[in-house]
């Protein structure tokens, strides 16, 4: 039993994690809480299921999914947030911004596909793995594989290239990479279309997981994910993978042992004990400024 649930929230821990390198993409580079991510991963779950429907196969409905939900990251930026920058407006204005856009996309959602919850095909559904007495279906290894796989994927990118090493850069002091010769432009832009694209697949992945997707299903996705953000330390790609982790093995156990009406609280739960101790989270620093 204790092995099973951690079995089941490592792999919908993985999918939090996904979501939470959205919102530390963002909040790193411009110290910006984008609060339209949820929207922007519901957005993602349902461009999927339109190709899905259309018998596109899972794998490109996937990579649409990916390119159309980019893309609304990066519009989002421009149209609602570039402004504002350079209007230099305070940092609320942009926070009320992002809960504002995030409502516009889900109510264009809901006129677009309607309010009502909608099947989504299982992703690779081919039965169970029982090893040691623990069934583990090979949905939860696909995720787990697939989540894992482009972690790894965003860490390499960060880490080991150019775009990332810019993106580094403009964490630090966006006026001195604009002085070396850095497009601080373009590096806002790309970092709204990997959080847009993470989303994408999150959304993706947990549709099938679940089988439904609905337009207000970034509601409450988002808020765990932002905290897992959060507990993690925001801003820091493995705080996020950590936090999605531990909020995802969470949940798996208070639905086992406290019951499903309680699984969403246990989250919030942990978020505030940790912040009572170490309010920057388990891998934040304390004295990160934006210059």
């Amino acid at each position: 039993m204790i092995l099973q649930q951690l079995i089941n929230g490592l792999a919908l821990g993985m999918v939090y994690a996904l979501i939470a390198v959205g919102y530390s993409l963002v909040f790193g580079i411009l110290r910006l809480v984008n609060f339209s991510h949820g929207s922007v991963y519901a957005f993602g779950a349902h461009i999927a299921m339109v190709f899905v429907g259309m018998q596109f196969g899972i794998i490109p409905a996937l990579i649409l999914s990916i390119i159309f939900t980019g893309v609304l990251g990066i519009a989002i930026d421009k149209i609602a947030l570039a402004p504002l920058r350079a209007k230099k407006s305070k940092a609320i204005a942009a926070l009320i911004t992002t809960i504002g856009v995030s409502y516009i996309i889900q109510n264009l959602l809901m006129i677009v596909f309607g309010s009502q919850t909608k099947f989504f095909p299982k992703l690779f559904d081919y039965g169970n793995v029982h090893i040691g007495g623990v069934s583990i279906s090979t949905t939860q290894l696909f995720i787990f594989g697939v989540s894992l796989a482009l972690l790894l994927l965003l860490t390499f990118i960060i880490r080991k290239t150019k775009i990332g090493l810019a993106m580094r850069a403009v964490e630090q002091n966006p006026k001195a990479a604009n002085l070396m010769g850095i497009d601080v432009d373009f590096v806002i832009t790309f970092t709204f279309f990997l959080g847009g694209a993470s989303a994408a697949i999150a959304g993706t992945l947990i549709s099938g997981y679940y089988q439904v997707v609905y337009p207000t299903m970034g509601f409450l996705a988002g808020l765990k994910a932002f905290s897992a953000a959060v507990l993690g330390g925001i801003g820091i790609l493995h705080g996020s993978i950590v936090g999605g982790l531990i909020v995802g093995v969470s949940e798996s156990y208070a639905a086992a042992f406290l019951g499903g009406g309680y699984r969403d609280a246990v989250a919030f739960v942990i978020l505030i004990i940790v912040l009572l101790v170490k309010p920057t989270g388990l891998f934040g620093k304390k004295g990160v400024v934006k210059v």
